[in-house]
Parts: structure tokens; C-alpha cells; sequence
């Protein structure tokens, strides 16, 4: 159960600075945004389930990563949607900061297992494609996935406990649109160097961890066919990997937009960055990225 020894009992958003017709501006722009997120994400959901062609590991988890995307951004989004047509702060209690908060991290994290096990079944197509039906079978690709989930809302539980059972005193108007942790840290009482550096510590493990698998198999798969000494066995090597390089291609370009954003935003040893630091990094995971990726995943 949530406890915090502090008088705060709720929040105070401030948002967007600027002026009214800024922020209808921002609002139609982020509503668009979320619009295309939410739908190219279902038509990918639903194609998969409905295509018998795409019934593969490949396409399996691209439906849980879409399942991800429309579960993050719908847990911060509507709430910055709201609060741009509202004339003042927008008030927010400590449990409903600390839900959006554990929601946001524990999706994001379970988000970055499955793009590292992407990265994995992309490898093993490209580099043991006779084996890759043994090897990502059924059975795998459910546990997997079984684990992604669940590993990432038990990882978090932690970091989110240690956050809201600091002391907050000095204030309680959070500069961001969101329940922002680097924002609510600054808010604490309490000396927070330690929790900080700790929090610093899970961010390098999940975001590097997830990384690692995804930087190997790409540089395996390249070194592996230039090792290649006969031209001709260079080139059916190639063809192999030709005839994947469309789904290489983008989850590499997921890989990079998506590692580079939580890179930019999380793995920094002082979270109590500046609010403007926080507010467009984190515009780049809630908004910017998710409305690419149906783009970059249906190309």
C-alpha cells in the first residue's frame, strides 16, 4: 500500500506554458498524433490475428509491442490531452501519480524486453533460418512474451515505492504534463542522492540490458556474411539476408528511435533534470515515437 508521511495528499500539473490558442494548437496536434497511434496500432493488432500468412514469432510480437505502444501512450497522453483544455493546473492525487507512474515505467520496460527478443528472432532467422521454426517455436515465443510482462511490472515495483515514500514538503506543483519521476524527486524533502543514483542503476540495466541483444545480433549477422570468403557463397548469403532485410531494416530503425529516446530521458545519474529537458524527451516516448512506429512496422 502506498504511504508517504508527507501532508500532500494530491498533485498539481502544470503543463504546457503559452498561451490559449498555443495550447489549441498543441492539442490538436497531440490529438492527431494519438489518433494515428491508436489506429495504426489496431489495424496492426487486428491484420495479425486475422491474417493466417502472418501467424509467425516475427508477427507474434509485433502484436504484443503494438498491444505496449497503445497501453503507454493511453496511460499519460489523455491526461496532457485534458490538461491543455483546461484553463489552469490540472490537480492529480498522490495514488492516481503513483498508478500513472508504475504503469508508465512497468509497460516501457516490458516494451524494451520484447524489442531486445525481437532483436533475437531477427538473428536466428537471418543467421540459422533452417532451425528458426525449431528454435522460435510456439512454446517459446509464449514465454517470452509471458516473461516481458511480467518481468516488467515486478521490476518496477521498487523504483516506484522509493519515489512516493519520499517526504514531499517543498511543493506540490509538478512542471511536467505528467506524473514525471525527475519532476517529483525534486519535490521531496528528503535527500535524495542515493534513491537517485539507484534509480540511475535499474534505468542502465533494463534500457543497456535490452540494448545488448540488439547491437550483437546486428553485428553478428553483418560479420558473419563479410567472413564469407567465396563470392558466390557471399552473395546466397546476402539473398538470405535480403529477403529479411525489410523487417531487419525496421526494427533497427524502431531499435534506434526507441533506445535513443529512453537513452536520452532516463539514463542520466541526476533525474531532477531541467523541466524543458524532461517535457520534450518525454514528448519523444509518449507522442513522437508511437506515432511512427505503425509507419515504420507496415512499410
Amino acid at each position: 500500500m502506498l504511504k508517504n508521511y508527507s501532508s500532500i495528499t494530491e498533485f498539481y500539473l502544470l503543463g504546457f506554458p503559452g498561451s490559449k490558442e498555443l495550447h489549441n494548437i498543441l492539442f490538436a496536434t497531440f490529438f492527431f498524433f494519438y489518433s494515428v497511434t491508436l489506429i495504426g496500432n489496431m489495424v496492426i493488432i487486428l491484420t495479425i490475428c486475422v491474417d493466417k500468412h502472418l501467424q509467425s514469432p516475427m508477427y507474434f510480437f509485433l502484436g504484443h509491442l503494438s498491444v505496449l505502444e497503445i497501453l503507454i501512450t493511453s496511460v499519460a497522453v489523455p491526461v496532457m490531452l485534458w490538461g491543455l483544455l483546461l484553463p489552469g493546473m490540472q490537480a492529480v492525487s498522490l495514488s492516481a501519480c503513483c498508478v500513472q507512474l508504475y504503469l508508465y515505467l512497468s509497460l516501457g520496460t516490458s516494451e524494451l524486453l520484447l524489442i531486445g527478443a525481437m532483436a533475437v528472432d531477427r538473428y536466428v532467422a537471418v543467421y540459422n533460418p533452417l532451425r528458426y521454426t525449431i528454435i522460435m517455436n510456439s512454446h517459446t515465443c509464449r514465454w517470452v512474451v509471458i516473461v516481458s510482462w511480467v518481468f516488467g511490472f515486478l521490476f518496477q515495483i521498487w523504483p516506484v515505492y522509493a519515489t512516493f515514500h519520499l517526504t514531499f514538503c517543498k511543493s506540490n506543483v509538478l512542471d511536467h504534463f505528467y506524473c514525471d519521476r525527475g519532476q517529483l524527486l525534486k519535490l521531496s524533502w528528503d535527500n535524495s542522492l542515493f534513491t537517485e543514483f539507484i534509480l540511475f542503476l535499474t534505468a542502465v540495466f533494463i534500457i543497456v540490458g535490452s540494448m545488448i541483444p540488439a547491437i550483437v545480433s546486428y553485428t553478428c549477422i553483418v560479420s558473419t556474411i563479410v567472413r564469407i570468403p567465396s563470392g558466390s557463397g557471399r552473395r546466397k548469403a546476402f539473398s538470405t539476408f535480403a529477403s529479411h532485410f525489410t523487417t531487419w531494416a525496421s526494427h533497427f530503425t524502431f531499435v534506434v528511435i526507441g533506445y535513443g529516446s529512453c537513452l536520452f530521458l532516463f539514463v542520466k545519474p541526476k533525474q531532477t533534470q531541467a523541466a524543458e529537458y524532461n517535457r520534450v524527451a518525454s514528448l519523444m516516448v509518449l507522442v513522437v515515437n508511437p506515432f511512427l512506429n505503425p509507419f515504420i512496422f507496415t512499410l
